[in-house]
């Protein structure tokens, strides 16, 4: 091994040149980073979205719509689904949030909104938090009783 042959090892040498090192290096002075202004200075980092002062586009653009704060979500489930649960045998007689829960129908804090899509031919009785009026119609067309749960 000679000094003269010596070489930093692989990947460990980052950059060719020094900037900022003085007039005779070639990159004093401002050190590549131009005259004054923000991004000239050290610390300098630009917020998400900035466009230099210009109005930023998420603001540029219209906002529109309205979400009501009070909207009451139900999870919807129809009548067709609760016949195929009855032709599997999942469920005899009776329908419940927790019946529901168990099959993967529904999580336990969702409220329960029978709907009227399908047919449902088997008497069931159904306890659910709200009801369309063809479902309901339906149930008890079938045999069965439509309750609401005890709130």
């Amino acid at each position: 091994m000679k000094l003269n042959t010596l070489k930093p090892a692989a990947g460990s040498v980052k950059n060719k040149f020094r900037k900022g090192r003085g007039e005779a290096s070639g990159n004093g002075g401002t050190a590549g980073r131009g005259h004054k202004g923000a991004k000239s200075r050290s610390g300098y980092s630009k917020k998400i979205g900035f466009e230099g002062g210009q109005m930023p586009l998420q603001r540029r653009v219209p906002k529109f719509g309205f979400k009501n704060i009070n909207r009451v979500e139900y999870n919807g489930i129809n009548l067709d689904v609760i016949q195929n649960l009855v032709d599997e045998k999942k469920i005899t007689d009776t329908l419940s949030k927790e019946i529901l829960v168990k099959h993967g129908l529904a999580h336990k804090n969702d409220l329960i909104k029978i709907l009227g899509r399908g047919e449902l031919k088997a008497t069931v009785n159904i306890t659910a938090d709200k009801y369309t009026k063809t479902a309901q119609e339906a149930i008890e067309k079938a045999g069965g009783k439509a309750e609401l749960t005890a709130k």
